[in-house]
């Protein structure tokens, strides 16, 4: 049985239906990512796991009990807010063992457990100092070791990383990975950054418009999106329209070139149009293999991007991006040329929904 159950939960707030119809089951120990534009509904559902906010309908069990309309306080869960919400008149120590004091716990077993989870954030000389006086990165790991000290049963984490800079938010979500592993805890972390959800996730549910558009691994996410939205929104996207020729053998026209599948396209007939699109990386300068795919294309510009090189090519009236890994030596083709462009069978991405 899950560990985790979210059953058709809707949420309304007057007549803006905001949540709608989200069923999701998550397994002890795992790590699933709420990933989408703001306002799709990811805060609102993590908030009605916590408590904070009460379903309209739907029920959610937590290790098989329903707590749909448990009170916050008694769903034993830690949450980790973007905004830290640390008390700023507290030490370090104090407000990593504030839920333990409310709890009733003895001073020498707050006391250990505060030197624990200060072990465990890697900032055991800090416990004596006001959180005005820790860098954004410790204050964040400062509300994360509160949140685990009274052990939880689950982790949620409202898009915890938000407020630092790129470098110490790349250091943080590795940091947070480790300790979940560690931990073994539930986990759901709700963000709108898909290179943080790719990083850390066990699981991606990608949201848009109050429901879920696509749940899978970040390989599964990113290299087989289910419809157009979770394709454009999880990285960089090439799309087009092909005409189905032969559904069985994954056949589509793009003009006068035919494409191929590499398997059937279920669900279409021929001289129907379906959308597809194609990862910028998958489209390669180099001959196409036996089997491959090709469009003939014109390079229109080529941008320096470190370790990629991202050419623009037309293919007709459709403007392609390709990046190609950087090189010493890497000869590139010039503005105005003629080039063929290849990719396996295995890269197209026949899209569902509009």
């Amino acid at each position: 049985m899950s560990f985790v159950t979210l059953a058709r939960i809707q949420k309304s707030f007057g007549h803006a239906a905001v949540v709608k119809d989200f069923t999701l089951a998550v397994e002890r120990g795992e790590f699933v990512t709420f990933l989408g534009p703001s306002g799709c509904g990811k805060t609102t559902i993590l908030r009605m796991i916590a408590g904070f906010e009460q379903p309209s309908a739907g029920v959610i069990r937590i290790g098989g009990r329903d707590v749909t309309h448990l009170r916050a306080n008694r769903r034993a869960i830690g949450m980790v807010f973007q905004a830290y919400a640390l008390f700023p008149n507290m030490t370090v120590a104090r407000n990593i063992g504030f839920g333990l004091k409310v709890a009733g716990k003895p001073a020498a077993e707050i006391e250990a457990r505060v030197a624990e989870m200060l072990a465990l954030i890697k900032l055991p000389d800090l416990a004596g100092r006001y959180p005005h006086q820790l860098s954004g990165g410790q204050q964040q790991r400062v509300s994360l070791a509160r949140a685990l000290a009274p052990n939880p049963q689950i982790l949620l984490l409202d898009e915890p990383l938000s407020a630092l800079d790129a470098r110490i938010r790349v250091a943080l979500r590795e940091d947070i990975r480790a300790l979940q592993r560690k931990l073994g805890i539930t986990t759901i972390f709700v963000t709108h950054d898909q290179e943080e959800a790719l990083s850390i996730s066990d699981r991606i549910v990608v949201m848009h418009a109050g429901a879920i558009e696509q749940v899978g691994t970040p390989a599964e996410v990113y290299n087989r999106p289910k419809t157009r939205f979770v394709a454009s929104f999880v990285g960089t996207l090439n799309t087009f329209a092909g005409v189905v020729a032969d559904p069985a053998a994954g056949a589509l026209r793009l003009g006068e070139t035919t494409i191929f599948t590499r398997a059937p396209i279920e669900g279409a007939r021929a001289g129907e149009t379906r959308m597809l699109a194609l990862r910028p990386e998958a489209l390669s300068l180099e001959g196409a293999a036996d089997g491959a795919n090709a469009l003939r294309v014109v390079i229109e510009d080529a941008s320096f991007l470190g370790a990629v090189v991202r050419l623009k090519a037309r293919f007709g009236d459709t403007i392609l991006l390709a990046d190609v890994f950087n090189a010493v030596g890497l000869a590139l083709p010039q503005p105005g040329e003629t080039v063929e462009l290849s990719f396996r069978r295995e890269d197209v991405i026949v899209l569902e929904g509009d």
